[in-house]
């Protein structure tokens, strides 16, 4: 978890190295970055529930589609739709019914039957095709006949409407038809603020897809990130363009916690300074090599659980906060040197 003003990632090599990977470095952590905090805003928008990716026909481009797969489970997500992420990365993968597949067919239940038999494991029945509430009937019906065969529904999925409304119809019907155990899944153009008023709404859903807003962060899709020469030859070097000033010199972010263990500040300062707090950067790479005792795909996401749990209470609420990152004495007074030299 960092904040504005903070370095994420500090490269040390001959200067040819170092720019022949600027472009790619930048483009693999700006996206994943963009990605993962608007999967931890949904996160925090929707506690407790499992929320799965479904946004790889949204993405720009393939690759987009598959690391936002990553980026989002590191944030918090369950799981994603894109079996490509499952095969690269371990990501777990969530099959979806389509409403093609019913529409395919001249009668519903008949598309549910076909459905359950062709994916029994996990099964969960597209239920808004053409009436979410009939449909939701179709299946109270349904389940028994199923459970004679050994197949058990899951859940039902609504993708479309008023989804709180539909899942609250959807609920009654289910547990008056003795269907108290199955799930509902909402999908349909989600995204946190979406999230937040089915929370608040305490509408009876028990998991989310999410995918067009999520794989292309469709409210902020930039961050400002940038990769510049801060040290040359064993020289601090500072860029003083007009808006994009940078803090020469190799630097360190610390990090204090209040006393019930959340972020209380942070402090960016020259990395040769000690200070009390925790240091928040350390070695990935050295000659090139990747180091072997990196975090994996699951340490990273128990990682980014904790981190999200120590947000202070205004960030983990989604409301405006001025999270304090202050630039050490020292870091200032170099820059102010450098400034003096070159006139």
């Amino acid at each position: 978890m960092f904040f504005p003003d903070e370095p994420i990632l500090r490269v040390t090599a001959p200067l040819p190295e170092a720019q022949f990977v600027e472009t790619r470095l930048v483009n693999l952590l700006h996206f994943q970055t963009v990605v993962a905090s608007k999967a931890a805003h949904m996160v925090l928008a929707a506690p407790g529930k499992p929320l799965i990716d479904y946004g790889l026909r949204r993405a720009h481009g393939a690759e987009a589609g598959v690391l936002a797969a990553r980026a989002s489970y590191i944030a918090g997500f369950s799981g994603t739709a894109t079996v490509a992420a499952g095969i690269a990365f371990g990501v777990p993968v969530y099959g979806t019914m389509a409403h093609f597949f019913v529409q395919a067919h001249d009668d519903e239940v008949l598309a549910f039957e076909h459905f359950a038999h062709s994916h029994p494991k996990g099964l969960v029945l597209l239920i808004d095709t053409y009436d979410t509430e009939r449909a939701a009937g179709r299946v109270v019906a349904l389940a028994p006949r199923l459970a004679r065969k050994g197949l058990t529904i899951s859940g039902v999925r609504i993708d479309s409407g008023d989804l709180g409304q539909h899942a609250a119809r959807v609920r009654r019907i289910l547990d008056e038809g003795g269907l108290q155990s199955i799930k509902i899944v909402a999908s349909g153009g989600l995204d946190e603020n979406a999230l937040l008023e089915l929370s608040r709404a305490d509408a009876p859903i028990d998991s989310y897809g999410v995918g067009t807003s999520l794989t292309t962060s469709s409210d902020d899709p930039a961050l400002d990130c940038a990769y510049k020469l801060q040290e040359y030859a064993g020289t601090a070097r500072r860029k003083r363009s007009e808006g994009k000033a940078t803090w020469p010199g190799r630097k360190q972010v610390w990090r204090w916690y209040d006393e019930r263990g959340r972020f209380a500040r942070d402090l960016v300062s020259l990395a040769d300074n000690r200070h009390q707090g925790e240091p928040l950067l350390g070695p990935a790479m050295r000659g090139g090599q990747r180091l072997p005792d990196l975090p994996d795909l699951t340490a990273s996401r128990a990682q980014a659980k904790d981190q999200l749990a120590r947000l202070p209470p205004s960030l983990a609420r989604l409301k405006t906060y001025n999270y304090p990152v202050q630039i050490g004495v020292p870091l200032r007074e170099l820059a102010a040197t450098l400034d003096r030299r070159s006139g």
